[in-house]
């Protein structure tokens, strides 16, 4: 299970982005994360940056993975549908729900989802 933000776990350097020209300001070996937005996914993907997305629907995550982001983010409720379509389609990219706290990982580990990621890494 991928857990990123967790105090008790080392994990990698995110930034959070909204715009191709934070995106272009961003350090080199940096995840980057933002919501869908198609012309970032597309910048990422024709760039070979590493991407986390924070998805909506299925189309998004479809879209996601696809263009080779790493990470398909999104809400908890949304998270076993969207692994489920992750699982049966196999997938490159990992699904990760977002927490408030470690009090719910163990939930989304019973779910089966790929990783979660703290929220307060989103913002």
């Amino acid at each position: 299970m991928i857990l990123i933000g967790d105090k008790n776990i080392p994990y990698e350097t995110l930034t959070k982005v909204s715009t191709i020209e934070e995106l272009a300001k961003t350090k080199a070996n940096t995840m980057v994360v933002f919501e869908y937005i198609q012309s970032l996914v597309d910048y990422c993907f024709k760039n070979n940056l590493s991407y986390g997305v924070i998805i909506k629907d299925l189309k998004e995550a479809i879209y996601s993975n696809a263009l080779e982001a790493k990470y398909i983010i999104c809400d908890k409720q949304l998270a076993q549908s969207i692994q489920n379509t992750a699982d049966n389609y196999m997938f490159d990219s990992k699904v990760l729900a977002i927490i408030e706290s470690n009090e719910e990982f163990e939930d989304i580990t019973k779910q089966q989802i790929d990783g979660i990621i703290y929220n307060y890494l989103l913002k």
